[in-house]
């Protein structure tokens, strides 16, 4: 029978397990996937710990990880149009992509490109997607200065090139230990911690144009100083705080158009997914633990399956 990693009720890593249970059956509009590979987030144990997205419903027990995966569609549900059993594709699953069967919506699903791995394509749909629909967002202008804080996480990783792909200057906090990280994506390095505004403002006198936020709590608070005008503020990390600074929470797109062109900007070389660990499924609580510590560089990766 397929195997799944769940979580069996809110708590923390006591509630999760390695499961068997049965493929799930599309229905209206969805696609019953093979899984290939599933990427780790940050919202994978914050869901377990029993935080719930807005207008979603509380989850159903036991609830499978992940919000990103990749894979082969094998069955397709009624009205489903332009995919087909065989199709590699990624997404954002409907049932969790650390399983062997998934079910997606084609709403959020997109063909992977032959020039895509299935480990990089699962690193997409949330972490870079994120990334791009942020910078869309402040459209900053070329030559312009974007301060990108938490730079050295999935988001920060992915946003840093796709700002330096459209020709601006990006200043990057993070750790210490990720210096040469961040810097190897084209940023200026700044340590986050106290001092940081200081620290900012000594590389770039003139101010910085924007901030993308990626870590919430106090250091969303002190960057915001940077800003004279709060509305060129907007965070994934702290979306009430930013709104309550005067800024904003990133607006998702959530559409497979927007998933097609992210992987067309990979395929070109725009930017890297920089997957940097994989772990097997039976490992996941391994890849759990490690995005739950908060000093990953760049993505985790579960593979499910070989390709």
């Amino acid at each position: 029978m397929p195997k799944a990693y769940v979580f069996t009720r809110s708590g923390g890593p006591e509630v999760e397990a390695l499961v068997e249970q049965e493929a799930p059956t599309p229905g209206p509009g969805e696609l019953l996937v093979a899984v290939r590979a599933a990427g780790v987030n940050p919202v994978d144990w914050k869901l377990r710990n029993g935080y719930t997205r807005p207008g979603s419903a509380p989850p159903q027990y036991p609830a499978v990880f992940g919000s990103e995966a990749a894979g082969v569609v094998e069955q397709v549900g009624p009205g489903v149009e332009g995919l087909e059993v065989g199709d590699a594709v990624f997404g954002n699953p409907l049932t969790g992509g650390y399983a062997e069967y998934t079910l997606m919506p084609v709403a959020v699903t997109a063909h992977k490109p032959e020039g895509l791995s299935f480990t990089d394509a699962a690193a997409l749909p949330v972490a870079a997607a994120t990334a791009y629909d942020g910078i869309r967002q402040l459209d900053p202008a070329p030559g312009s200065t974007l301060l990108i804080n938490g730079a050295g996480g999935g988001v920060g990783v992915a946003a840093v090139q796709l700002a330096r792909h459209f020709g601006v200057r990006v200043i990057g906090t993070s750790s210490a230990a990720k210096k040469d990280f961040v810097e190897s994506l084209g940023a200026v390095h700044v340590p986050s911690g106290p001092g940081v505004v200081d620290r900012v403002r000594a590389v770039a006198p003139d101010g910085v144009d924007a901030v993308y936020d990626l870590v919430g709590g106090d250091a969303l608070r002190a960057v915001a100083e940077l800003l004279t005008d709060r509305k060129r503020l907007i965070s994934a990390g702290g979306k009430p705080l930013a709104v309550e600074l005067g800024g904003a929470a990133v607006v998702r797109a959530r559409t497979a158009a927007v998933l097609d062109e992210v992987a067309r900007l990979a395929v070109s070389g725009a930017f890297r997914a920089y997957v940097t660990q994989t772990y097997p499924l039976a490992e996941a609580a391994a890849a759990l633990r490690a995005v739950e510590s908060g000093h990953t560089r760049g993505k985790i990766v579960i593979e499910v399956a070989a390709a």
